[in-house]
């Protein structure tokens, strides 16, 4: 077998096994192209995972051993010696969009988008794939049924995307860096811009939307839109939406890891900065709680003189983060008595329809009307107000804002209905959240039904934190469909151990699934809660 054909072949194994890997490109993407998370998600879907690789294993060691044996009848550097060739990598390279089709056939709920970064890790990967291939087709010239267990290559395919990942690394820093940069200077041109800083384990972005809506009574506002909370997130917008006429840029900031913070005030340089929780949420990169606190309080740091820190009281580490700070600061409260707190709320009246509750301030008080459902949430509106306080609105302006806040979607969204009335809280869950999503059920009249895969990203604790959200469950609905054999065994273990009827209880493998069952046991004046909805790297399907 001559060199050319040896390339040939390579090149074949090489691409087509690439193309097979999309939905390993997937989970690097949905990892945001973090290694720990990769691997983390290959181990937790280890079947699928595998699943690209052993079938082009099958497929190429099948398509070689034909290529042998009709190039053995060949005479070496023909024509259609190198005709076989072509024809076997042809037919590879068909093999890999098989597997391509055969394994993006499930819709996911987080669509693969083929961005410059994945394409620049697919060609890394390709090429590196292809060159391992050649040379050791080259090292075995003249051994042929040696050189043909590069078939077996296709096995180490998720090692293979990790190694294009990391190969395209440096490449991707720079064009980061070269964007970053070209933020920063953008900001950096608009000193009379006020730039706000929100983080939180979770609340963040709850905030962020209702802060936006209340500073548009007065300001124009540039917010984040979604959850574009990293930095290549904020800096294209920055770059993108930043206009001449915006008063005030608010920018969610979210983190994974310790300096993530650090990193996103590196971008933004906050004037003002906002702490809505800290929580156990991403236990499983932080590993300790404490981390989560010194990584959320990076964004204090970073507020310089004049400006200003705002902290909920939520009688734990917020107010513990709120009692160390030296800095200009605010405190806000909906507890009863809070004598220190500088805004805060009384006469809390919550129901399916909305909330009402009396702001008040050192000097003056008003009541307030919003349609957003949940006591939580009006923690979530007084932070926000103290923070228009602060910049010179009116308890009118603010109270008229808070009015017109709209639910953020699929965050405790009502969706009415002639039939069963839908919640939907699917973006996301954490202990705070699912327990204030239970409370608002809880106050609907007829049957109360919930659709959940339970809570993910909680470290060690993750099995304690469902099973507790199981018997806290047992005592708000009337009905548990649970989404995920595996994952919520601990739910149904806290159900049952609270004693939860098990005929209203019911266990599938997918939300199309439960959402079968909600239409089949459905009635007239049923309210369903969908609690979280995981993405498809967590997906047991």
């Amino acid at each position: 077998m001559n060199t050319l054909v040896i390339w040939l072949i390579s090149l074949g194994v090489g691409v087509s096994s690439l193309l097979a890997s999309r939905v390993l490109l997937h989970y690097f993407q949905l990892e945001s192209y973090q290694f720990p998370g990769y691997f983390r998600t290959v181990k937790r879907n280890f079947g699928r995972a595998v699943m690209p690789g052993l079938m082009m294993t099958a497929y190429l060691m099948l398509l070689l051993l034909i290529h042998r044996s009709v190039d053995r009848r060949l005479h070496d550097g023909s024509f259609l010696c190198l005709l076989a060739a072509l024809v076997t990598v042809g037919l590879a390279v068909l093999g890999g969009m098989w597997c391509r089709g055969i394994m993006q056939a499930k819709k996911a709920k987080k669509p693969f988008v083929v961005t410059m970064r994945v394409k620049r890790t697919w060609i890394t990967s390709a090429v590196v794939f292809t060159l391992i291939c050649a040379l050791i087709g080259f090292l075995l010239r003249g051994q042929e049924p040696r050189l043909y267990f590069i078939g077996l290559f296709p096995l180490l395919l998720p090692l293979w995307v990790a190694l294009g990942g990391l190969l395209a690394w440096p490449i991707e820093k720079l064009v980061s860096e070269m964007y970053f940069r070209d933020a920063q200077k953008k900001l950096a041109s608009r000193p009379d811009l006020i730039k706000i800083g929100i983080t939180g384990s979770y609340g963040k972005t709850s905030v962020k939307f209702i802060l936006g809506t209340i500073l548009q009574e007065k300001f124009q506002v540039l917010v984040t839109p979604s959850s574009f909370n990293t930095p290549m997130g904020v800096t294209r917008i920055i770059r993108e939406k930043l206009m001449p006429a915006h008063q005030v840029f608010v920018a969610e900031m979210g983190a994974r890891h310790v300096g993530d913070i650090k990193e996103m005030c590196r971008l933004v340089h906050p004037h003002h900065g906002v702490l809505t929780s800290v929580g156990p949420q991403h236990l499983d990169t932080f590993h300790t709680l404490e981390r989560i606190k010194s990584t959320k309080y990076e964004l204090m740091d970073a507020i310089p003189d004049g400006g200003c820190c705002f902290f909920p009281d939520d009688k734990a580490i917020c107010r513990e983060l709120f009692d160390k700070t030296r800095k200009e600061k605010r405190l806000c409260s909906v507890h009863p008595g809070a004598d220190d707190a500088d805004v805060w709320a009384t006469d809390i009246r919550v129901s399916p329809a909305g909330s009402s509750f009396v702001l008040h301030t050192m000097s003056d008080e008003i009541t307030c009307q919003t349609r957003l459902l949940g006591e939580h949430n009006i923690q979530n509106i007084i932070l926000a107000a103290t923070v228009g306080l602060r910049l010179g609105m009116t308890l009118k302006q603010i109270a008229r804002g808070i009015s017109r806040i709209a639910p953020v979607e699929h965050r405790l969204q009502l969706i009415p209905s002639t039939g069963v009335t839908i919640i939907d809280d699917a973006f996301n869950s954490n202990p705070k959240g699912a327990q204030a999503a239970l409370k608002v059920i809880r106050e609907f009249e007829g049957r109360r039904i919930i659709i959940t895969p339970g809570m993910v990203e909680l470290g060690a604790e993750e099995e304690t934190f469902n099973r507790d959200f199981g018997v806290m469950m047992a005592d708000c609905v009337d009905v548990a469909i649970l989404v995920g054999k595996k994952h919520t065994a601990p739910i149904a273990a806290g159900l049952k151990a609270a004693g939860f009827p098990e005929e209203n209880l019911f266990v599938v493998s997918t939300l199309e699934e439960a959402s079968a069952i909600l239409r089949q046991i459905g009635r007239p004046g049923d309210v369903a809660l969908f609690e979280n909805d995981l993405p498809d790297n967590y997906s047991e399907a």
